[in-house]
């Protein structure tokens, strides 16, 4: 039985519905790190980032290899980076939209003497 689309894409925000799932990505964005480069990055343990790649391993937007001794991740679905810019675009709007209602409940000013 297959998935309904709009359920598998619940799904797939549920994935990136963690802080540090969405910083991780942000930084493999940029370009592929090693582990202790992104634990050096993101404010976390060691067990909760090998525990966070290991969600978006098994959701297949990461991978990892050995580079020297080191285990090296990077993004394996560009469209994450596309992803990131719009959900940035998105929340910017969303801060104007709510700057320009702040501005509107203000109290008119008062006439000056």
């Amino acid at each position: 039985m297959t998935v309904p689309l709009y359920q598998a894409k619940a799904e797939f925000f549920r994935t990136l519905g963690h802080p540090a799932r969405i910083r991780i990505l942000e930084l493999l964005s940029e370009r592929d790190h090693a582990v202790h480069e992104l634990l050096s990055e993101i404010a976390v343990e060691p067990s909760s980032l090998s525990q966070q790649l290991a969600i978006l391993r098994r959701a297949g937007l990461v991978a990892q290899r050995r580079v020297a001794g080191e285990v090296v991740y990077s993004v394996i679905v560009p469209e994450v980076r596309d992803l990131l810019r719009d959900a940035r675009a998105i929340l910017r709007g969303v801060l104007d939209g709510q700057a320009q209602l702040k501005r509107d409940l203000k109290p008119p000013g008062r006439a000056k003497r």
